[in-house]
């Protein structure tokens, strides 16, 4: 393993690059917005019953976008009824975009934000410490279970934060997407940062079913155009591929054999699909709904 190698995490500006550049190139919030249209009504449709208020807890909200497309079905479904919506996310950054979302966005008079700057876990120790722990009608945790150390103690955590007829919803990638098969055949050959762990849905329904918890799963198709990873030098590409290996300028650093065999593998129909000139990455995701 080359030793300029290094992990895409702790090169914080680099990674929200080339985090950018992967929603840029894939259906990701696209998939999100078509589940949050089609199930989630149905999925919420009890969270708030003879409630004056409805808790929601966002844990890695990020910078706002899938939050307020999640706020905007509650409120349908529960018209006028007050919500409380708290965010815990790790990076400042984010949040500050977040609040210039909700200063720009109409329709929140009767949703209050709260913000924490915080990790999940940092959030779960502050709770430990109070003698009473708050209740939530509806938890969200949309991609962010790969920057939890301890998933099982997370999930038991926060299921324990249930209300009556409340439910979490967790979004990850499917055990279904190439992410699964590129993870498995060469995550011991990529820089892994402790921050961050190789999860899928086929893991995280694994471990719910160990502890005895309910839950549904909803899988949809997402793709992400990985065309310019082909062509040497281009700067998009080359973001695409820190954003694929989870390693920082994988492209120039890599040893070459592995960046060949990579090359090679993502363009296999097991990884990719080839339309209209296209290489599409299977970026499958699942949605599970645990409940109360």
């Amino acid at each position: 393993m080359a030793s300029s190698m290094k992990s895409l995490v702790s090169d914080h500006s680099r990674y929200v690059e080339s985090f950018r550049r992967f929603l840029d190139n894939s259906t990701e919030h696209q998939c999100m917005q078509q589940f949050m249209d089609e199930k989630l009504p149905g999925i919420i449709a009890r969270i708030g019953d003879t409630k004056s208020e409805i808790k929601i807890l966002s844990i890695g909200g990020g910078a706002g976008e899938i939050d307020l497309h999640i706020l905007s079905k509650v409120q349908a479904q529960y018209p006028g009824v007050s919500i409380n919506n708290e965010v815990v996310e790790p990076s400042a950054e984010q949040i500050t975009k977040y609040k210039e979302l909700v200063a720009k966005t109409s329709n929140l008079e009767n949703i209050k934000f709260t913000w924490h700057k915080e990790t999940s876990s940092e959030y779960q120790n502050r709770m430990m410490e109070k003698k009473e722990l708050q209740k939530w009608d509806f938890i969200h945790m949309i991609q962010m279970l790969y920057y939890v150390k301890d998933i099982p103690a997370t999930l038991k955590f926060f299921h324990s934060l249930l209300a009556t007829s409340a439910k979490i919803l967790i979004t990850v990638v499917s055990g279904t997407s190439s992410w699964n098969k590129l993870w498995k055949k060469y995550g011991s050959h990529l820089h892994r940062d402790e921050l961050c762990q190789y999860v899928t849905s086929s893991d995280l329904m694994q471990m719910l079913d160990k502890m005895g918890i309910k839950y549904e799963c909803y899988d949809l198709l997402s793709t992400m155009d990985i065309s310019d990873c082909f062509i040497d030098g281009n700067e998009n590409g080359d973001l695409l591929w820190d954003f694929l290996t989870e390693t920082c300028n994988f492209s120039t650093t890599a040893p070459p054999d592995l960046k060949a065999e990579i090359t090679k593998d993502l363009q296999e129909p097991e990884f990719s699909v080839k339309k209209e000139g296209k290489v599409l990455f299977n970026n499958s995701l699942s949605f599970i709904v645990v409940e109360a």
